[in-house]
C-alpha cells in the first residue's frame, strides 16, 4: 500500500498571536490572519486530488481546510489528532512563573521524562497512545491514496516522531508555524518525510 499524507498545522488564532497556550481544552476560532493562511494553502494545494480529510475535534482545524471540504471531499474528525492538553496553563497569560514551568517541562521531555505533564494535562506518552489509534484508522484505508490531515503544533511534532520512528524526546527537531506543511510518503514499509516544514505557500499572494 502506498499513501501520501499532507499534514498541516491549523491557521493562526488570537491566542497564537498573543503567545498564549491553547491546548486540547481551548476550542478557538481562526483570526483574520489564520483565514488568510487558509486561503493561501487552498490556492496552493487545491489541485491535489485528496481522497479523504482527517481533522481534530477542535474547530480551528476544520476552519483551516474548510474550502477543501466544500469541494465535497469526505472528512472525519479524530480525537487522536487533538492538541496535547496543557491542563491548568491553557489560556493563561504568559508570566515569568508560567514560562519557567514550561521550560522545566520541556527540559523533562528532552531528557526522556515523557510521562511528565501539567496538572489536568497530558504527557507525550499519553498523546502518543491516542495518535497511534488515529494513525491506525487513517492507514486502514488503502483506497485513500492522498490524505490531508489538519492538526496542532505540539501534536504534529509528536506524530512526526512516531512516523519517523524517533523517540518522542526529539520532538523539537520538527519545527512548525501556523499552516506549514509536512508531506509524508508511505511506501508499504516505512514513512518518509519528503517535504519538511514547507511554508512556501504562505509567502505567495492569495490567488
Amino acid at each position: 500500500m502506498n499513501k501520501t499524507l499532507y499534514i498541516v498545522r491549523h491557521g493562526q488564532t488570537d491566542l497564537n498571536k498573543q503567545g498564549i497556550v491553547q491546548g486540547r481544552g481551548r476550542d478557538t476560532d481562526l483570526n483574520d490572519e489564520g483565514r488568510r493562511q487558509a486561503n493561501q494553502f487552498y490556492a496552493a494545494y487545491k489541485h491535489i486530488p485528496f481522497d479523504k480529510i482527517y481533522i481534530s475535534e477542535l474547530k480551528r482545524t476544520q476552519q483551516s481546510i474548510q474550502q477543501f471540504i466544500d469541494l465535497g471531499i469526505p472528512y472525519q474528525k479524530l480525537a487522536g489528532l487533538d492538541e496535547l492538553a496543557w491542563g491548568i496553563h491553557e489560556g493563561q497569560p504568559a508570566t515569568p512563573e508560567t514560562k519557567s514551568a514550561f521550560l522545566d517541562l520541556m527540559r523533562d521531555w528532552l531528557n526522556g521524562k515523557l510521562d511528565a505533564k501539567f496538572e489536568g494535562g497530558e504527557s507525550p506518552n499519553e498523546v502518543k497512545e491516542r495518535q497511534l489509534e488515529a494513525l491506525e484508522i487513517i492507514m486502514s484505508h488503502p483506497e485513500e491514496k492522498n490524505v490531508l490531515i489538519c492538526m496542532h503544533g505540539r501534536a504534529l511534532r509528536l506524530l512526526m516522531c512516531i512516523l519517523t520512528e524517533r523517540p518522542l524526546s526529539e520532538m523539537d527537531t520538527f519545527p512548525h508555524q501556523n499552516l506549514v506543511l509536512y508531506k509524508v510518503i508511505y511506501d508499504d514499509s516505512k514513512f518518509e518525510i519528503v517535504d519538511f516544514n514547507n511554508a512556501i505557500h504562505l509567502k505567495n499572494p492569495e490567488q
